[in-house]
């Protein structure tokens, strides 16, 4: 973008050409008129603040000496900042009426045609001062009217973009609640049967517990449903979050052999304590998905200004289950640690088993 001069720039240059041509008419045989010329070029440091009046206190330096580029000056500074076009057609006659009279003896006779030519020329000189007034002043409003259209296309296309955002989440909702969520209640239905019908207590156990993450399943995705079919804008969070309060439930109905250790305190930030549990509800979720018959150990650690996170699981005792997954789930936990400032690591144990581990830093709130 190119950068404009600055106005007091701008007004020295025209003071500076102003003097010039006093310099260049310059008699010094003549006082009053070269006194008068150089009053008109300070007069030029006004054409901003009081363009008609700066034109009006140079009109006698025309009259009086043949400088004439400080009532141009201030006759293009007058035409630039939008004035009736009535008065600039007068303002073109006063000058070239003053241009070509003469004081103090004037001779001004429109009649005769060696007095009508200069006054033509004059008149066309003021007449190009205003026009290149109105040229730049045209200009203005034109770059003005073109960052108002910039903006509101900005504005449009923000607009479109939340429009088709909103639309994409609506689909999805859709498809989460039509295909999902009924799967989901399949699993939870054929669990319920299948506890009520199964003699051997294990079975019983194990049916009580699919159907009783199914149900939890279902209604995390029912909160998730709507946070996408929320279309204003507003962030809306899934209600209850879970807390470092859920996490023992968590481990109890995991469906694996949990050991927790926790010796986190109260009033951590929200956030870290949502980062918690998800820490470690991923973690054992593919214990039991890649890590059949593996027992899992919890361990909740708080330490200088910082909560460290590490679940470990033995070795499987059986063959993995075939379940479909898209390996996003330790890059989300990997993310959401960064974004908390944090850290994650991951990777296999020395015994055949896995482990997580999560380093956030936490500030008590009290």
């Amino acid at each position: 973008m190119t950068r404009r001069p600055s106005p007091l720039l701008l007004d020295c240059v025209a003071m500076a050409m102003a003097l010039l041509d006093v310099w260049a008419h310059w008699d010094i045989a003549e006082p009053l008129r070269m006194a008068c010329a150089l009053a008109a070029a300070v007069v030029l440091l006004l054409r901003r603040r009081q363009p008609l009046l700066t034109f009006l206190l140079t009109l006698p330096a025309v009259l009086l000496s043949d400088a004439v580029v400080a009532c141009l000056a201030a006759l293009y500074t007058l035409a630039s900042l939008g004035r009736p076009r009535t008065l600039l057609l007068l303002c073109v006659l006063a000058f070239a009426f003053c241009d070509t009279t003469a004081l103090p003896s004037p001779n001004f006779d429109l009649t005769q045609l060696a007095k009508l030519i200069p006054f033509g020329y004059s008149a066309a000189t003021a007449a190009a001062a205003v026009f290149l007034g109105q040229l730049v002043r045209t200009r203005r409003d034109l770059s003005l009217r073109l960052t108002e259209i910039s903006e509101a296309r900005d504005h449009q296309q923000l607009l479109t973009a939340q429009a088709v955002l909103a639309k994409e989440r609506a689909q999805l909702a859709r498809e989460m609640h039509d295909v999902v969520s009924h799967q989901v209640s399949l699993i939870a239905v054929r669990a319920g049967a299948l506890q009520v019908g199964a003699g051997d207590a294990d079975t019983k156990e194990a049916a009580a517990t699919i159907r009783r993450l199914s149900v939890q399943t279902l209604d995390e995705l029912r909160h998730m449903v709507g946070v996408l079919r929320a279309s204003g804008g507003h962030p809306t969070e899934l209600t209850p979050q879970p807390a470092l309060t859920d996490i023992q439930r968590l481990a109890d109905s995991c469906g694996i052999e949990t050991e927790l250790k926790t010796d986190l305190p109260d009033g951590l930030p929200a956030t870290v304590q949502r980062a918690v549990y998800r820490t470690v509800q991923e973690a054992l979720t593919n214990t039991r998905k890649h890590a059949p018959g593996a027992k899992a150990r919890i361990d909740l650690l708080h330490a200088n200004g910082s909560v460290r996170v590490r679940v470990t699981n033995t070795a499987p005792t059986q063959p993995p289950l075939p379940l479909p997954g898209a390996h996003h789930g330790l890059i989300g936990l990997r993310q959401r640690a960064e974004l908390l400032g944090g850290t994650m690591t991951s990777g296999p144990t020395s015994d055949g088993g896995y482990e997580v581990c999560v380093v956030l830093p936490a500030d008590i709130t009290g």
